[in-house]
């Protein structure tokens, strides 16, 4: 039986769930532990391509591994992780501007303004691409909101 007490805890209660459940968001996008699948991101810079990164190579940031192809690579994204990394730690990121978080594909690829950005897929990244400076303000206000949840 609902009383008016229940009613008015569960109304205070909602938006504290909502918060405990994104604080067990990943900032990191990782498969077992592998940021992009194990695809170097400093490739996507210099090579313009998805290019496997080798264990040899990896480090640890932001909770997940960052492979490399290179040491030159690796010593590069360690002066400036932030120039390298995938926006939105590697999550969708036309998925994001709708606010969910949906895994990425390390070929669904683009730079756009000197940043990286993933998508779940081919199409998902076309549509991406269709207005990627009014999608970039949509999913940057819930990534915002998502990581100061």
């Amino acid at each position: 039986m609902l009383t008016r007490r229940t009613a008015i805890c569960s109304i205070f209660a909602a938006p504290l769930l909502a918060n405990a459940a994104m604080a067990g968001m990943r900032r990191v996008y990782a498969v077992d532990g592998w940021a992009i699948e194990g695809i170097d991101p400093v490739a996507y810079f210099r090579d313009h391509a998805a290019v496997p990164g080798l264990r040899a190579q990896a480090i640890g940031w932001r909770g997940a591994h960052w492979c490399f192809k290179s040491a030159a690579n690796r010593e590069a994204f360690e002066r400036d992780p932030h120039a390298f990394a995938p926006r939105y730690g590697g999550y969708c990121a036309l998925a994001l501007v709708q606010g969910v978080l949906t895994p990425s594909d390390p070929q669904a690829w683009t730079i756009e303004g000197g940043t990286l950005f993933l998508n779940s897929s081919i199409a998902d990244r076309a549509a991406w691409l269709s207005d990627p400076a009014r999608h970039i303000v949509q999913a940057d206000a819930h990534w915002a909101r998502m990581m100061n949840a």
